[in-house]
């Protein structure tokens, strides 16, 4: 049977950590655990066999890192490693089922004894999962399920990082056709703090199988992944990628995951997958612990199945006694449905309140459905329609949505004159300035005769992606640009547009399906545009419903009336307005082009202003617009103040109130150095350095006064979680396009450009850097996960700190070399594996017996506690806090 036929009927279990009971049983700090597949298969399979016996029925095969990148170099292929821990999985539930089938046959007392021998057969340190009877004796052998287990490959995709999107799908890929030809039950994705390189994992998947796909994710405690998208905006886009379960693993323990689960309810009706740390790690006796035991965890995860969990288990930390545990007190209990919850939705972004009935477990397990959830009339989660970029989604509903329609070339010369010579700096500034203006999302047309409008349309995609966070809508009618803009893009997109034609329908709708969009559907097919409101209504009933047959839901459709000009027919806007009100009360979504309405008339703003609140009282969801009109600004506060949208005018009042009448801008801005760093863009903030220093500016007046001051702008909003990683290594990059133009400058004096260079950092060579200012960095040995080694390099080096990078796997003996070598007053250390933060310990103390340098740690695993408890000088718990620790220590700098 598949595990579909189980999965969201009963409560599935997953097994718990590998890792750290491979390193229980030997596994020596730099060894690769999926090399135990082969090496130590019989040690595999019996960790695999005690979870079993615990009650798990889905293993994760031992290949978290089987991919091609972290294999290289161990004489062994992906494909070897993955079929021989599919070998050692099917072995543990094999041996289970032999001693499940043995104990039945005989006496209890003799089948209790003999089962304590099985178990103590590959070692004491198994012995001590030996099972409750019942639980075991319970064991359900019909429900055996392996996952192959795929992990994050360690590297950072570009746009911040050097591997490339279509290079991550093939990594996973590999693994996946190894998975297919080993049997794999299902697919894991899992641990991923990137939801980019979640989405090529699921791709590779989806792609290479088809197997059923789970995806769980890896957040911070404000439910913050590692590029800043939240809990929604993951869910949003593995739901519309078409994976089969969701949830979370690694990072949090059971309580705080239990805090974050109805956020995701609040966006799916998918089964919640649950896998949390044991609480998080410490050193004690020299081994690394976990503060949540197997008791605790288990009445947690009472909460986190309370909170719509419908696949339990565990992750670091967590041995066969705490799926046991679990097991045990969930047994018989069935998943939470749906209307088991319920919710009031606000569709401006903010907290949501969630409400469980207090009576939901009785309700459910008893096989009723009490009168409050019949009574209940809140949003149902299936009906709620978003979209997302990487940061926060954009929710159709309470409050219009504005979207920019800048950023197409139509009447827009130099828009035209940029996309032709390439210039998306141009682009980004168009889009930066929609949004200072108060867009939600941004429309992305390139479409101009003679250009490659797949590769200009991706271009302009990504750069946008690199700069902001938002939603994008893809606009075109060009479907080999369509796929390629939407394969490349990040989150959940909006794609402009389908129509009733079936051509379009059959060409759009699949994409749309794979690459999980919301569509606009536009109200015209082979006959054109009907003059009638039931015409148009009509096609947009055609279009919803054939969506539905590719699986598309009616929350995925927002459809567009088609405003045409009122100058040629004044009955046009009266039959715009009965479509948005009808689909209105059927509970569609709307969008349209508002400016349309006043093609060929003069005074178009008045217009269009008139008629954009006329749509918005009409229940229009969506408006494609110009944000710098101001008319069209004023009547959408305005709207939004006078019908409640905007509670106590709060957003009214902020924007208008002392402020000057808003004019409609025409021109691109020009954005100052101190601007052009804070917004990520890097020919933006060449070119004014550049007009800095043709005005008699002194080079380091440059840095203290714009650079650095922009650096610590942005490092405050990292901190305050307004900004994230991406704008972050973004900033980076534009300060150092400016540092670039200030070395230019100096050129022509050695004296002057040693000062230059140790100020402005880089890649400098050893002589140019004060000693002082040197810091020796890198990922300590037997860990190869090197992306917040990477990012915390770069920050330190823009803010003017010569960097020894070491790489990954650095002994520590060649750590203390460095620190030598270049009289480093500063070493950072970093760790990802639970099962390296041994090797963080021992270079600390070799560091320690020969230099006197301060040592700063940080890493997934590490806590401010365990740094103590290892010896550091100090903790960071991102590359901020880095900085912020160099800047303390070195005087002066950032200041």
């Amino acid at each position: 049977m598949s595990i579909l036929d189980f999965l969201g009927k009963e409560i599935l279990y997953f097994d718990g950590a590998m890792g750290t009971r491979l390193q229980a049983a030997g596994l020596k700090p730099g060894e690769l655990p999926e090399v135990w597949n082969i090496t130590h298969g019989d040690v595999v399979a019996e960790i695999h066999a005690s979870y079993v016996r615990a009650g798990a029925n889905i293993l994760k095969s031992n290949t978290f890192g089987a991919n091609a990148l972290k294999m290289k170099g161990s004489g062994y292929s992906v494909e070897d490693v993955v079929l021989a821990a599919f070998k050692n999985a099917r072995v543990a539930f094999a041996r289970v089922a032999e001693e499940c089938n043995d104990r039945r046959s005989i006496q209890t007392g003799v089948a209790r004894e003999q089962a304590g021998a099985v178990c103590s057969d590959s070692g004491a340190e198994f012995a001590v999962s030996k099972p409750q009877d019942k639980l075991f004796m319970s064991l359900d052998l019909n429900k055996q399920f392996v996952a192959l287990d795929l992990g994050p490959t360690g590297k950072l995709l570009a746009p911040y990082g050097d591997l490339q999107f279509e290079e991550a799908v093939a990594l996973y890929a590999e693994q996946v056709r190894a998975g297919v030809k080993a049997n794999a039950d299902l697919v894991l994705v899992e641990t991923m703090s990137d939801s980019y390189e979640a989405k090529a994992a699921i791709l590779a998947a989806k792609e290479n199988s088809d197997l059923p796909v789970f995806v769980t994710f890896t957040f911070d405690r404000d439910g913050k992944l590692l590029n800043g998208a939240d809990v929604e905006t993951a869910v949003l886009m593995a739901e519309g990628l078409g994976v089969d379960a969701v949830g979370f693993n690694c990072g949090l323990g059971p309580d705080l995951v239990a805090k974050l689960l109805p956020r995701a309810r609040r966006v799916t009706d998918l089964p919640l997958i649950a896998n949390p740390n044991a609480g998080l790690p410490v050193e004690k006796d020299g081994k690394t612990v976990f503060t949540t035991g197997p008791e605790e965890f288990a009445d947690y995860m009472l909460d986190v199945y309370r909170e719509g969990g419908a696949v339990l288990g565990g992750c670091c930390g967590t041995n066969p006694d705490y799926i046991r545990l679990v097991a045990e007190r969930t047994k018989g209990l069935k998943p939470m449905p749906l209307h088991a919850v319920s919710e009031i939705i606000n569709t401006d972004g903010k907290e949501a309140k969630v409400i469980i009935a207090d009576d939901a477990a009785a309700a459910i397990n008893e096989g009723t459905v009490s009168p409050a959830y019949k009574n209940n009339k809140k949003e149902k989660y299936s009906s709620i329609t978003a979209v997302a970029g990487y940061g926060a989604p954009v929710y159709f509903g309470k409050k219009p949505v504005l979207i920019g329609e800048r950023i197409n070339p139509t009447g827009k010369p130099l828009l035209k004159e940029a996309l032709r010579n390439g210039d998306m700096d141009y682009v980004c500034r168009l889009g930066l300035e929609q949004l200072d203006n108060g867009t939600h999302i941004l429309d992305v047309n390139t479409g101009l005769p003679g250009l490659n409008e797949t590769e200009t349309l991706c271009n302009a995609v990504t750069a946008l992606q690199a700069v902001t966070p938002v939603p994008l809508e893809i606009d075109t009618s060009n479907y080999e640009a369509m796929e390629k803009a939407l394969r490349l893009y990040n989150g959940k997109p909006l794609l402009n547009s389908v129509n009733g034609k079936q051509e379009s329908m059959d060409n759009v709708f699949p994409l749309a399906k794979k690459y999980g969009a919301a569509v606009v559907g536009l109200c015209l097919d082979e006959n054109g545009i009907p003059d009638t409101a039931e015409g148009r209504l009509a096609i947009a009933d055609k279009i919803i419903k054939t969506a539905a047959q590719y699986g598309i839901k009616a929350k995925d459709i927002i459809i567009d009336p088609l405003a045409l000009t009122v100058s040629t027919d004044s009955r046009n806007p009266a039959i715009d307005l009965a479509v948005i009100q009808a689909l209105k009360a059927k509970g569609i979504h709307t969008v349209m082009g508002v400016s349309n309405i006043s093609f060929g008339l003069p005074n178009r703003d008045a217009v269009n202003s008139a008629f954009f609140a006329m749509s918005l009282a009409a229940g229009l969801s969506s408006a494609i617009m110009n944000p710098q009109s101001g008319r069209m600004m004023e009547a959408y506060y305005a709207y939004c103040a006078l019908s409640g949208a905007d509670e106590g005018c709060k957003e009214f009042v902020a924007r208008y109130a002392d402020a000057p009448q808003h004019k409609t801008a025409v021109k691109v801005s020009e954005y100052t150095l101190y601007d052009a760093i804070v917004k990520g863009l890097v020919e933006q903030s060449g070119i004014a350095t550049k007009k800095l220093l043709e005005e008699q500016k002194a080079p380091l007046e440059v840095i203290n006064q714009f650079i650095i001051p922009a650096l610590n702008t942005v490092g405050e909003g990292f901190g305050k979680k307004t900004l994230f990683l991406p704008q972050l290594l973004m900033a980076a990059d534009a300060a150092k396009a400016a540092f670039d133009e200030i070395k230019k400058q100096m050129q022509g004096s050695a004296a002057q450009n040693n000062t230059a260079t140790a100020s402005a950092g880089g890649n400098s060579s050893d002589s140019d850097a004060s000693p002082g200012d040197t810091i020796v960095l890198a990922v300590v040995k037997g860990d190869i996960h090197d992306i917040g080694k990477n990012i915390v390099k770069v920050l330190w080096e823009n803010y003017g700190y010569h960097v020894v990078d070491l790489g990954k796997d650095v002994p520590a003996e060649s750590v203390v070399e460095a620190v030598e070598k270049h009289h480093a007053k500063l070493v950072g250390l970093t760790a990802l594996m639970t099962t390296t933060v041994a090797a963080m310990e021992d270079t600390i103390q070799a560091l320690r017996r020969k230099t006197n340098t301060k040592i700063l740690v940080g890493g997934a695993v590490m806590t401010q506690e365990y740094a103590d408890t290892i010896g550091a000088d100090g903790y960071a718990p991102d590359a901020v806090a880095a900085v912020d620790y160099a800047n303390q220590l070195f005087k002066g700098k950032g200041e």
